[in-house]
């Protein structure tokens, strides 16, 4: 009681300060004003030049004249950033700059080739727009032409290459990023300052990212380490925020401006492209960009997959039966978007975003041939509908700004599988879901000359539709089945903020404090379930659940561009509708849930393989997971020199993590969900066909602790080469055992990046040599030894049931003398073996064993670059993995593309 009173009582605080934003008078706007000069001093006129907020809405724009002079004017107190864009073949200059009250800021912009690092960041805190060495937290800024460098395929491909971060990639078009060595739901997604992740995201993967299209988006931002101060749950490994591209306002009259793109890459015989145009004038500005992208079968490296079925269950190189492409890998994506603003009154304005995207034809790879030896593992009409409206006041009372948004954002997939290791008479088990969320997000302002004032708040509504059924193909029939979670399921989250950003010191301490309390709520009713044999579905459920998480931190300039920071944060994460509500078949295997468990004398096992015996630990539902952050680092800025190296530790309490089910011996023939149980082991581990590895429960099971290094060194030797190197050290262990924990997704190896540019004078055209590797991993947990992705355990009965049903089905064995399949005699093609001889090679003496016991280091070259064609027409290429090296990370659903060529033409007018 006392916690709603509180929350009860937060919320009415901000309501009263919000009602002050139009009760008391504001203070009155500034001007920017500065000259836009090249790298010769001489001046850049025409170029345009742009003041944009920290939520990227613009405040106005005007040109340069003849001698590079520009003024801007209608700027209430704030931070802002200045964004400079010339057509003389300049890379595009960001700039963080502060607005006081009622005066002139006078600056200097030098515009030349592409910067040696990113400069300004509009997330790190929210609402601020600021210089890297100003913040104490480590942002990962990836910009428009990393962006296009990078995300060959899907988005998530922009990860590798950065510090801190790492590529996770589930399957051809499901992906996600690493920050810290966490991924799936313990990362929060942000677009536009509006929350992406919804509670039915899965946990260690995430289904939707990809559909967010490179071609709209300005640049990325990876915020590292928890951050619940500003962004509530999930942010336990830190935040990906997706920056889109915004309509700007003109000069003057009206003006439409566009580009139109292309691209090809080798590895997959891959091409698409986008066509985007802008059109407005000072008082309303329009953006529309349509892109669609084409991926087909991926060339791995060494043309074979190091995880195939044919390789995990019957030793055979992939390519001897299935060729140098991987099958199951081709997708089909396309989408566009459409961005509004509208002046309303010189300090009023309506930001409208609309984006449409849809993925067709992508597959479950390593669920198929690529691990499990499916038959069906399908990923159909997986759509996005993502909008918002924003509304701003400039002057807002006793604010400078204020903030009002509503956004809708609907996600749609449908799972379609097949188990069994290929089993062509299985059930065929179909679960669409449909997850609508409803926001709306409030924020306010205060800038004063060495102080930044932030309040807001925000609320999330998610309901999920998740309708359910199996279809058996050996007698036509369909059957009801429980979903992965209930149908109906809803989910409340929210939270008020308020944040402090202090210049105790000028030019020598800067002081940063954040608040946040927060409440989410989970309900599930039976009442919503079919009644199958009399009976619901699924029990009611519900769980309620608040925190209040801070962050504090502060930045110590010892010199000009030599600054040190630290700082504490404290991370949260309320289980969700995924964690509470699942039961099926996901990315790590098949999952139980506790309440569905209820009355079963269901237990924890003591890992999360085959070989667990119970803890005696009963199943119960879950509790929310917590994280203390420790962070520090050493950081010099300058034209010519950039480091930075930073230190941290993360501490998990009560750690969501997934280990095996333990029932009581019989169990076999017990319904879970769509699946019977079929083989129990003597300690109670239990098995369904939908999976080779054992039945899987979510549960708080230990503390774990995540330490790491984070460095970056960029350095201009000459005017025209630049060398710029990164490295990334992470160590997850258990607090109380010191193994690696069973974290969905498990932890990437220590990994580096190098290259060597060379810029020609005038920015004609751009060479860079690079290398990218990791080193072997050994720290796997029993999760990821018995994960299809990872350490592909087989045992005798898995490798009986591909030989018998996927390899059979597939044309891979031939019946034996006595012309029956399924029998002791049936022959393997390629070898002439029988199953007990291809079970003794593979096992031994053994029963079971993983494919691998750790993940191999490897090392990648590659040569990328680019030219202008005038000032209108760009080229990009990039000749990868040169050493056609076969690699793959942890968790990943398929090998890394082979030796390739990538294209890229943009055109724009």
């Amino acid at each position: 009681m006392f916690k709603r009173r509180c929350g009860y009582m937060c919320s009415l605080q901000l309501f009263f300060l919000l009602i002050l934003t139009i009760s008391i008078n504001g203070q009155n706007a500034g001007s920017i004003s500065g000259v836009v000069k090249d790298t010769t001093g001489a001046a850049v006129a025409q170029a345009t030049v742009s003041l944009l907020n920290a939520r990227q809405a613009a405040i106005d724009t005007t040109r340069t004249n003849e001698q590079g002079e520009f003024t801007l004017r209608g700027a209430a107190p704030g931070t802002y950033e200045l964004y400079v864009i010339s057509r003389r073949g300049f890379a595009p200059k960001r700039m963080a700059v502060t607005v006081g009250s009622g005066g002139i800021a006078q600056f200097e912009i030098v515009l030349g080739a592409e910067m040696l690092t990113a400069e300004v960041t509009v997330t790190a805190e929210i609402g601020v727009v600021q210089s890297l060495d100003q913040t104490t937290q480590q942002v990962n800024v990836i910009d428009e032409n990393k962006l296009e460098q990078r995300a060959k395929a899907v988005l998530a491909q922009i990860g590798q290459e950065e510090p801190g971060l790492q590529l996770q990639r589930t399957s051809s078009s499901i992906g996600a990023i690493f920050v810290r060595g966490v991924t799936g739901a313990k990362v929060v997604n942000y677009v536009d300052g509006i929350r992406f992740s919804t509670s039915t995201a899965r946990g260690g993967i995430n289904s939707f990212f990809n559909l967010n299209d490179t071609s709209n988006l300005r640049a990325v931002e990876v915020i590292r380490g928890p951050n619940s101060a500003q962004f509530g749950s999930d942010s336990i490994g830190g935040s990906v925020q997706l920056i889109s591209r915004m309509p700007l306002y003109t000069a003057g009259g009206p003006e439409v401006h566009g580009q139109i793109g292309t691209h090809y890459n080798s590895a997959d015989h891959s091409f698409g492209g986008n066509a985007l145009l802008t059109a407005g004038n000072k008082d309303i500005a329009v953006l529309v960009n349509l892109a669609s992208h084409r991926s087909n079968t991926v060339r791995p490296g060494g043309g074979f997959d190091t995880h195939s079925a044919v390789n995990r269950f019957l030793g055979l190189r992939s390519d001897l039966l299935l060729g140098e492409r991987s099958p199951d890998t081709a997708f089909t994506q396309y989408g566009g978007l459409f961005k509004l603003s509208y002046r309303l009154t010189d300090l009023d304005q309506l930001t409208v975003h609309y984006q449409r995207a849809q993925i067709d034809g992508g597959k479950r790879f390593d669920q198929t041939i690529g691990g499990d030896g499916n038959l069906i593992a399908d990923l159909r009409n997986f759509m996005l509908d993502f909008f918002y409206g924003r509304y701003e006041r400039f002057q807002a009372g006793w604010f400078d700004t204020f903030s009002l948004s509503y956004s809708y954002n609907a996600q749609r997939e449908e799972r379609v599988n097949q188990g069994g290791n290929g089993n062509p008479l299985g059930g065929i088990t179909h679960q669409p879901e449909r997850t609508v969320v409803h926001g709306a997000q409030a924020q306010a302002s205060r800038q004063w000359s060495r102080d930044s004032l932030v309040i807001g708040g925000e609320f999330y509504y998610d309901r999920v539709r998740a309708p359910s059924y199996v279809f058996d193909p050996s007698n036509g029939s369909v059957t009801l089945a429980r979903p992965r979670v209930p149908n109906n399921a809803t989910y409340r989250s929210g939270g008020i903020y308020v944040q402090n950003v202090l210049t105790a010191i000028p030019d020598r301490l800067r002081l940063i404090g954040a608040l946040r309390y927060g409440r989410a709520s989970y309900n599930s009713r039976s009442s919503n379930s079919p009644l199958v044999n009399g009976r619901p579905l699924w029990p009611d459920d519900n769980l309620t659940a608040d925190a209040v998480t801070p962050r504090f931190g502060a930045v110590l300039t010892l010199a000009e561009s030599f600054t040190l920071s630290a700082q504490v944060s404290r991370g949260f994460r309320t289980p969700h509708i995924t964690d509470l509500g699942t039961l099926g078949l996901t990315g790590n295997g098949f999952e139980a849930n506790a309440v569905d468990l209820a009355g079963k004398g269901a237990t924890l096992g003591t890992t999360a393989g085959s070989g667990a015996a119970s803890t005696g630990i009963t199943v119960a539902q879950l509790k929310p997971e917590t994280s203390w952050s420790y962070e520090g680092g050493v950081h010099f800025h300058r034209r010519r020199v950039d480091i930075d190296v930073n230190g941290f530790v993360n501490d998990i309490y009560d750690n969501i993590v997934l280990q095996s089910l333990i029932l009581p011996q019989g169990a076999v023939g017990l319904q879970l969900g769509d699946q019977k149980i079929s083989s129990q082991n003597s300690s109670g581990v239990v098995f369904v066909p939908a999976s080779t590895n054992p039945v899987l429960i979510r549960a708080n099971f230990g503390d774990s602790r995540i330490y790491g290094i984070e460095q970056k060194f960029d350095l201009k030797i000459l005017r025209s080469w630049t060398l710029g190197q990164n490295f990334t050290y992470i160590h997850a262990a258990d607090k109380q055992t010191g193994l690696p924990p069973t974290i969905e997704g498990g932890t990437p190896a220590p990994q580096g990046n190098f290259r060597l540019r060379y810029d020609a004078p005038g920015g004609r055209f751009w060479v860079e040599p690079y290398l990218y590797g990791a080193r072997r991993q050994n720290r796997l947990s029993t999760l990821d030894l018995d994960d299809r992705r990872t350490g592909a355990s087989r045992s005798r009965s898995s490798i009986q049931n591909f030989f018998r049903r996927g390899a059979t089905v597939r044309g891979f064995v031939s019946a034996g003398a006595d012309l029956r399949f399924g029998t002791a005699d049936d022959i393997l093609n390629a070898t002439g073996e029988t199953l007990t001889q291809v079970q003794n090679r593979l096992l031994g003496t053994a029963n079971s064993a993983p494919l691998y016991s750790y993940i191999p280091g490897f090392m990648t070259f590659g040569i990328r670059g680019g030219f202008r064609l005038g000032e209108r027409q760009n080229i990009v290429f990039d000749f990868e993995n040169l050493n056609d090296k076969n690699y793959r990370g942890i968790s990943w659903g398929m090998d890394a593309p082979g030796r390739s060529f990538g294209l890229r033409y943009n055109y724009r007018f």
